[in-house]
Formats: structure tokens, sequence, C-alpha cells
């Protein structure tokens, strides 16, 4: 996993730290979010990001300020402020969040092929406007 979170990382301009914890992060979200076929297939696709979801599912906290009011604007939902709430308390900016987004689906595509991950999107509300 770690190759992979390094490529991640350097694609979104990130460190691997914080792009370790931000997508384990994402995935624990996807995970209580998305239907569990779809996304059991998606995270037991990529190497390593069981465990990620394990280390990093409850990071999560719930939150507002900014970010809930654009996401409540988008029409998004809480599940998704709060991480993006809780990404941005790890020190990443809204560019950042979604340049991570956006390799991290690309990562899952390559691993679990488009039909899945566009299923895993596609079931939470507001995701696909951030990526």
């Amino acid at each position: 996993m770690n190759e992979i979170i390094d490529q991640i990382a350097t694609k979104a301009g990130i460190s691997p730290d914080i792009a370790e914890k931000a997508v384990g992060m994402m995935l624990g979200f996807l995970q209580r979010e998305a239907p569990d076929g779809p996304v059991t297939k998606m995270i037991d696709a990529i190497p390593g990001a069981s465990d990620l979801v394990a280390q990093y599912n409850g990071e999560e906290t719930s939150g507002g300020g900014l970010l809930g009011g654009l996401l409540n604007a988008v029409g998004a939902g809480g599940g998704l402020m709060a991480l993006g709430q809780s990404l941005m308390s790890s020190g990443l900016n809204m560019g950042e969040i979604s340049s991570l987004a956006r390799e991290t689906i690309a990562t899952a595509r390559e691993h679990a092929g488009d039909e899945v991950v566009d299923e895993v999107v596609n079931s939470v509300p507001g995701l696909s406007q951030f990526l």
C-alpha cells in the first residue's frame, strides 16, 4: 500500500503521511455510505486498503463550518460535510481534498474497474460533484 499511497500523494501534491490518513478516511466514508457489495469489492481490490480503513475509519468527526455551507449549497449530505471538515482539520485545503479524491478514485478504478467504482461513487449523494 505504501507505493500506492506514495503515487497518490505525489499526484495530489501532498505528503505521504497525510495522504495515507486521508485515503483511509475517504475509503472508510465510502464503506459507511455506499452499498456493501460494490464498496467491499472496491476496497478489497486495492492492495492494503482494508488496513487503511481499519486504521482510519473512526477519524471522521461531525462538523460544518465553511465546507458545510459549501456542501449544503450543492445539496450534499452531512456525511460528506463531516468528511470534508475532518480532512480540512488534517491540514488539507479544498483543492488538495479534490485532487486527493480524484487520485484515490483513479487508483480504485485501476484495481477494481470502472463499473464497480462508478456504482460506489453514484450511490453517495453529492460525491460525483467533487470528482
